[in-house]
């Protein structure tokens, strides 16, 4: 494969590779796997608009207050923006939560738990009387 390098750099690689009966594609090969690792990318500069670590924290005590533990990002920024507020972004607050292991259910008790009736129907309320059946009656005409 030495040889087809060699004469590839004289004649070039379509003539040197014909001329010696080797496949270009293999010669290429043998160049790529012979070349020097590329250069690792370098590091991505910061975003200008990323929050201090103080508006970080800031941002954190608002979610962990006691007005907002059980609301969700949407509902924490629209009450702040509704009162004058902008701390950060909604996809911000996902992202702090995220990164704080946080992101689940903030409702204290969870969802609550669906009780059927049975067949798949939700129960009656308590106070109300169910609905007739309707699929058992025949109709007479």
């Amino acid at each position: 494969m030495g040889a087809a390098e060699t004469l590839s750099s004289e004649v070039g690689a379509v003539r040197a590779c014909r001329s010696l009966g080797v496949a270009r594609a293999t010669l290429y090969r043998q160049r790529a796997r012979a070349a020097p690792p590329l250069l690792e990318a370098p590091a991505r500069p910061a975003p200008p608009l990323k929050l201090t670590a103080e508006e970080r924290d800031h941002v954190l005590t608002i979610l962990h207050s006691e007005r907002f533990v059980d609301a969700s990002p949407h509902t924490i920024h629209a009450t702040l923006l509704d009162e004058g507020q902008y701390p950060c972004s909604v996809r911000m607050l996902y992202r702090i939560l995220a990164a704080e292991n946080e992101l689940r259910e903030r409702r204290v008790g969870g969802h609550p738990p669906i009780e059927h009736g049975g067949h798949g129907r939700p129960a009656p309320r308590p106070g109300h009387r169910a609905a007739p059946d309707r699929r058992s009656r025949a109709t007479v005409a």
